[in-house]
């Protein structure tokens, strides 16, 4: 974005004889960007163009144009009686309400690094998480899973990639569609192992974010054999959500990376999970195993997940 932002700051300081206020430089970035016009366009449409149209019959749509509604016959002192009221209601809300009414469109605008946005798309293979619409169709957005106005974190595990259609139609949504997610992912079972390690045994931890922690396997199979564990609890893989399924991928790329610096004798990996008691699950919490594989640590290590079940680790392609 620099190859358009540089520019647009160098243009606006050109046009004002060399000077300029962050202000007019931001505003003369935000006349560049077309995802902002897509975001208002969604509000007329969706919200304030409804309510004039369906519910007051001020306006009318045809196509994509709206009209006042026997708006050519008013004189130009009504109009511009019209338009003083107008900006008279705006000045009393806004005194009344004394900035408050933008505060939903402050949280969550924290800026994000270049290094984590880079970080969220690359995960996202260049791609919406929502409608799966390339890079080079839509411009995509970092957006945050859990929003910041329900408790979520300035953290890569509570971040997705959004075109910004769908960010912008996520934002519409009703609150029913987050508002239980808080005290979803503070769900714990008292009696469940990995849900007390949080509390009781915070020393095993050896990593975590918002909604994962690891820990180091307590009857490992090799050497540094790492559990990656959802912190709500929830029985496996397959019901975590995508805000965790996030959370628990971060911490494995990072648990790899620290093991490739700290023993150099690993040569490869095993990731694998047990869901349900038949594929051998005996902990009724989801947990992934990340275990570090070394030349020789097996006679033959051919086939390697396939060995869960006997016999069916060795084959050869015909």
């Amino acid at each position: 974005m620099s190859h358009i932002y540089q520019p647009v700051m160098l243009m606006t300081l050109l046009k004002n004889k060399g000077k300029a206020s962050v202000k007019e430089i931001a505003q003369s970035i935000l006349n560049q960007d077309p995802t902002q016009i897509e975001y208002y366009s969604e509000i007329v449409k969706n919200m304030v163009g409804k309510v004039l149209t369906k519910n007051r019959g001020i306006t009318e749509k045809t196509g994509d144009t709206y009209n006042l509604i026997d708006g050519v016959k008013l004189s130009q002192s009504e109009v511009n009686e019209l338009i003083s009221l107008c900006e008279q209601k705006i000045q009393e809300y806004e005194k009344k309400r004394d900035g408050s009414h933008w505060e939903h469109r402050k949280r969550g605008r924290r800026v994000i690094s270049g290094t984590v946005r880079y970080e969220v798309l690359k995960r996202a293979n260049g791609r919406c998480e929502l409608c799966g619409i390339s890079h080079e169709l839509k411009s995509l957005e970092v957006d945050h899973i859990v929003p910041k106005s329900l408790g979520g974190k300035d953290d890569i595990s509570n971040y997705q990639a959004l075109c910004y259609t769908c960010n912008s139609q996520k934002n519409n949504k009703d609150d029913t569609d987050f508002r239980s997610l808080n005290s979803q992912y503070e769900h714990r079972e008292q009696e469940c192992l990995f849900c007390n390690i949080e509390h009781s045994e915070t020393k095993r931890i050896i990593e975590e974010n918002t909604l994962a922690y690891v820990i180091r396997d307590a009857f490992a199979v090799t050497e540094h054999h790492s559990l990656i564990i959802p912190k709500r609890h929830t029985k496996d893989y397959f019901d975590l959500s995508q805000a965790e399924v996030n959370a628990v991928n971060q911490l494995i790329q990072s648990q790899k990376l620290q093991l490739d610096k700290k023993d150099k004798s690993i040569e490869g990996y095993n990731i694998g999970m047990n869901c349900g008691e038949v594929a051998g699950q005996t902990i009724f919490h989801c947990h992934i195993h990340l275990i570090p594989r070394r030349k020789g640590d097996v006679k033959e290590p051919r086939g390697g997940v396939r060995g869960v079940i006997l016999g069916k680790g060795d084959y050869h392609y015909k």
